[in-house]
């Protein structure tokens, strides 16, 4: 680590500001004050949000995996970008430490942290931070408002699934197709089959553009689309069933070896969406959203658990998704809009920006837009503290679960 950091009796210190991105929350650090990318970082990220531990309690972490999410952040070398950014989602209750894919949420706040910490040069109104996801190797681009010479909070812009308004973070991801596998379609299909153990026959598409998921009929698992937390995340039978769908998916397209080993050779991606067409259903706050505003309902199963809106990568892909012709999602779409995607979900109705031409060879499409827009709100600047203990049980620690530890941007020791 090249900065000193603050220690306070046997605890030692390290800036953090922990920072809502989206419908996510996560702790985002400077890259110079870690541990080079190895077991010491991953053991202190996870002592840092309390994990393993259910309710994470000892630790910054939410006990929720929207809330257990860290963004680590430094100024970039690279000529096509302005900071570098590695995504980290810290399992809750297990010993898991996760590199394999982004979050978009979480990336919405990457520009406001880098503007507000001095990383770039700020360009009154509005400042374009390109942003290279290092794990993904792909570029974004966040416009982040900017009043005073920080980042804009204040604004009008509604994210469903958080209270209020605040200043809109328009974000592009067209840079970002194939991000995990390489390829749009990572089967060279817009529509494949599986066999689940039961004996079922399910169609679904797997479509990689800012993160690889695997969409599903609603109705080929016995739901209408339009279910809530409770009804999915205690519907034991159906997690089931989207944990095999997913590992069947991910062991044909590479990301890992076993499909009943998914959870430990690859917990978070693919995500599954179950997928269905329009129809109203009430949100998780209890407000109508009208068949007529959505061109379709999802439901994103994230590391087990329902996602309580979509997540920012999973808007993308969904939107990518959409101009794939025989895709389920493509399929399902009301395509009310030719520049956007609304996409139903638990907290609402939220657009994603997508614009696309044909092609002459496959996969047959070509995207000219992907986006989003999210707001952002740094919650509170502080010092996070672990114990100087932290790292004298590592050598006992081979249980630690890692995917792509190599992601991250190497800084001298």
């Amino acid at each position: 680590m090249s900065t000193t950091l603050e220690t306070l009796g046997d605890q030692t210190g390290i800036r953090c500001v922990l920072m809502r991105g989206g419908t996510s929350k996560g702790l985002y650090l400077h890259n110079e004050d870690l541990p080079l990318p190895g077991p010491r970082r991953d053991l202190l990220l996870q002592r840092l949000m309390g994990s393993p531990d259910v309710v994470q309690i000892d630790g910054l972490g939410g006990s929720r995996p929207i809330t257990s999410k860290i963004a680590i952040v430094s100024a970039s070398q690279r000529a096509d970008a302005d900071v570098d950014y590695t995504f980290v989602q810290v399992a809750i209750d297990t010993n898991g430490v996760g590199y394999s894919g982004n979050c978009g949420n979480i990336s919405s706040g990457v520009g406001p942290f880098a503007v507000d910490e001095g990383l770039v040069a700020v360009t009154e109104g509005n400042t374009r931070v390109r942003i290279f996801n290092t794990n993904t190797n792909a570029v974004i681009v966040s416009d982040v408002p900017v009043h005073n010479g920080k980042a804009r909070v204040v604004g009008s812009y509604v994210v469903p699934g958080v209270p209020g308004a605040g200043a809109e973070i328009a974000m592009n991801w067209v840079g970002t197709v194939g991000a995990k596998t390489g390829q749009l379609l990572p089967t060279g299909k817009a529509v494949d089959s599986i066999t689940l153990e039961d004996g079922r026959d399910i169609e679904f598409s797997i479509v990689d553009a800012a993160n690889p998921l695997v969409f599903v009929h609603a109705e080929d698992f016995g739901i209408s689309g339009s279910e809530l937390v409770n009804e999915i995340n205690n519907n034991t039978a159906l997690i089931d069933a989207a944990r095999e769908a997913r590992g069947k998916a991910a062991q044909m397209i590479g990301l890992c070896a076993d499909w009943k080993k998914v959870d430990t050779e690859s917990p978070g991606l693919p995500m599954l969406a179950f997928i269905a067409p329009p129809e109203a259903y009430k949100t998780l706050n209890g407000q109508p959203a009208p068949a007529t505003d959505m061109d379709l309902r999802s439901r994103v199963v994230f590391m087990n658990k329902l996602h309580e809106s979509v997540p920012g990568t999973g808007s993308i892909c969904l939107a990518a998704a959409s101009r794939v012709k025989g895709s389920v999602v493509e399929m399902a779409s009301a395509k009310r809009n030719s520049d956007a995607l609304l996409i139903g979900t638990p907290s609402g109705i939220t657009p994603a920006l997508v614009t696309s031409h044909e092609t002459a060879d496959a996969p047959f499409v070509a995207f000219d837009t992907l986006g989003f827009s999210r707001t952002a709100r740094r919650l509170m600047q502080s010092t996070a503290y672990y114990p100087t203990d932290v790292f004298d049980i590592l050598e006992d620690r081979t249980d630690i679960v890692i995917q792509n530890r190599g992601a991250g941007v190497v800084h001298e020791e």
